[in-house]
């Protein structure tokens, strides 16, 4: 051990021995050692070499390896783990799962674990004198992080402090008149231009009161680095390359107090995860932090003509499509449907902050905190929509953002299309959806589950359990079910097939017009980083992201109900289990 620590001298920062642990199951020394060069995201390399005699008890010589190696985890969550040894065909990933040996299994009595994949490759290497052990040579193999990926440039939107009470106060002394008078020609008003100023406005203002900045975000960064350990580093890094002594020793002293404050800072953090235990999504980001969980999806490829490749097909459903797309002529006593300003400020004030924004770049943030303030232009845009039974374009506009489904893609359909729309449209969506639920005659099939008060996908499981096993404690008799699944279900919808059944179900001429005004002529691209598609205009499907999507395809469905007293069909928007219970009588 003297001539290992005297030669790792040369090659490490610091090396510290263990005392070693030897009973009658199992004998071991832990290294703990830091490479002059080590990858960031390590913190440090613990070397533990073992020997496990014949005689041993297996299980409980693991037991008090595991012991060691998870209080050393414990502390060390970052460190590289390399257990070495004789280990008498003892396996240890039975206690520990996550550490990875490249050997012949069973064939190989010196096993070598780390646990870190591919952290090397293994070469064979001559007999030692006269032994019958060959000897293998590890031969590291890993590549840094910061060298597997390159940085990535975010551009973020700040809010200063007080930039939300500004924004209140700018929509609040706007007189909204304004643009509905502009767009106003012969007393009718031109909706396009009408909607278009006023998100147009809205934008303007939200770049008014906030900050654009570009943030560089590297593979290896730790999450508690701030902007001030940055500041300290670098001017540790000049002190050190001007050689002043005095300077190197106060900066090292500031950058070793930071660092120690952002750490706190950033564990009250995770801490605070935890404080509400009625908050599962901010209790579920705290177990994602601290076990980092939520791993970087795979980029998407670079090819300039990726983009319009993908727009393509996802609109591929609308060749298909020949049915013309034509409005009915109200009668004389269709009520068009009003909304009232409470209403649409409710709605505006249950929007999650979250959500990204939409093609209009207004987010869900400004439109929850600003809801009094705009509530009534938007509530007067609305109304005016549903009279005329046309859906604005920025309303209707979607910007989709493919984002790969695995590591490697080998076709257009690796990709998952993540839409983004306008979060005002989304506002406009739940309002209609929630007058369209109370038109919905109580005879609908009672079998479908999806939007009903009360029912979820357990209620269905429910019913098909309960189906099934009532029927098979019957004699000779058994149970055949059948599991669909539509594909590409929303995309496939024909709005003209849709309106059809709305009427059918008794929703009035106006919101059918503007439902399938809703449907038809939207404008769809793909962003992929700064390449953009071109536009492409469609009028088959539902809208990728939108509120109503799943309400509308079970309204286009609910008339799918089985014909036999002894077949049920059981719905969940596009999933479908058809239940045939058979007897001797009708096998």
């Amino acid at each position: 051990m003297h001539s290992l620590a005297k030669h790792a001298a040369e090659e490490y920062a610091f090396i510290s021995v263990s005392p070693g642990v030897k009973t009658l199951c199992l004998s071991f020394a832990i290294v703990r050692c830091r490479p002059f060069h080590l990858p960031r995201e390590f913190t440090s390399v613990f070397i533990i070499a073992l020997y496990i005699p014949p005689s041993a008890h297996t299980r409980e010589a693991l037991q008090e390896l595991y012991g060691a190696i998870s209080e050393l985890q414990n502390v060390h969550p970052d460190g590289l783990f390399i257990v070495a040894g004789y280990f008498n065909h003892a396996n240890l990933k039975s206690v520990l799962p996550k550490f990875n040996q490249r050997a012949r299994k069973a064939n190989a009595l010196d096993l070598v674990y780390t646990n870190l994949s591919g952290a090397y490759r293994a070469e064979p290497r001559p007999h030692l004198g006269y032994s019958d052990h060959m000897s293998v040579m590890l031969i590291p193999a890993y590549r840094p992080i910061v060298r597997r990926s390159k940085p990535l440039l975010k551009q973020v939107r700040t809010w200063p402090a007080g930039a939300i009470s500004a924004l209140q106060d700018c929509f609040e002394q706007t007189t909204w008149i304004t643009f509905k008078e502009a767009a106003t020609d012969g007393g009718t008003v031109n909706l396009e231009e009408y909607t278009t100023s006023v998100t147009v406005y809205i934008s303007k203002c939200i770049d008014d009161v906030t900050v654009s900045k570009t943030i560089t975000t590297r593979p290896n960064q730790k999450p508690w680095m701030t902007a001030d350990v940055r500041m300290l580093l670098r001017t540790h890094d000049s002190a050190f390359r001007t050689g002043d002594r005095e300077a190197l020793r106060k900066t090292r002293a500031k950058l070793s107090r930071s660092i120690r404050e952002a750490k706190r800072a950033h564990a009250q953090r995770i801490h605070g995860h935890f404080k509400d235990t009625g908050d599962t999504r901010h209790m579920w980001e705290g177990i994602q932090a601290i076990t980092h969980y939520r791993k970087t999806s795979p980029s998407c490829d670079s090819d300039a003509t990726l983009p319009d490749a993908l727009n393509d097909f996802y609109a591929r459903f609308e060749a298909q499509n020949n049915a013309s797309a034509e409005k009915s002529i109200p009668s004389q006593n269709d009520q068009v449907l009003c909304l009232t300003a409470a209403d649409v400020r409710r709605t505006l004030s249950g929007v999650n902050p979250r959500k990204a924004a939409g093609p209009d770049n207004i987010p869900g943030r400004v439109l929850r905190e600003c809801a009094d303030q705009l509530a009534d232009v938007l509530t007067d845009n609305f109304n005016i929509s549903l009279s005329c039974t046309v859906v604005p374009t920025c309303f209707n506009t979607t910007t989709i953002v493919p984002v790969p489904k695995k590591p490697m893609m080998s076709c257009l359909n690796d990709y998952r299309p993540v839409a983004l729309t306008s979060i005002i449209m989304k506002c406009f969506e739940r309002l209609i959806m929630r007058h369209i639920k109370t038109q919905l005659p109580p005879s609908l099939d009672p079998l479908h589950f999806v939007y009903r008060s009360n029912c979820s996908t357990d209620d269905a499981v429910s019913t098909t359990l309960h189906l099934a096993l009532t029927h098979l404690d019957k004699k000779g008799t058994y149970v055949r079910i059948l599991f669909i699944d539509f594909s590409s279900a929303f995309n496939t919808i024909v709005p003209q097939h849709l309106i059809g059944k709305l009427s059918l179900l008794g929703l009035n001429t106006s919101l059918c017009n503007w439902i399938l005004d809703f449907f038809t002529g939207r404008p769809q691209s793909v962003r992929i980083g700064n390449s953009t598609s071109n536009i492409t205009t469609l009028s088959t499907g539902a809208p990728q992201g939108s509120v109503r999507s799943h309400l509308l395809f079970t309204l286009l469905t609910h008339d799918c109900a089985a014909m036999h007293s002894s077949n049920h069909i059981i719905k969940f928007t596009d999933d479908m289990i058809v239940v045939g219970l058979i007897n001797k009588d009708n096998a």
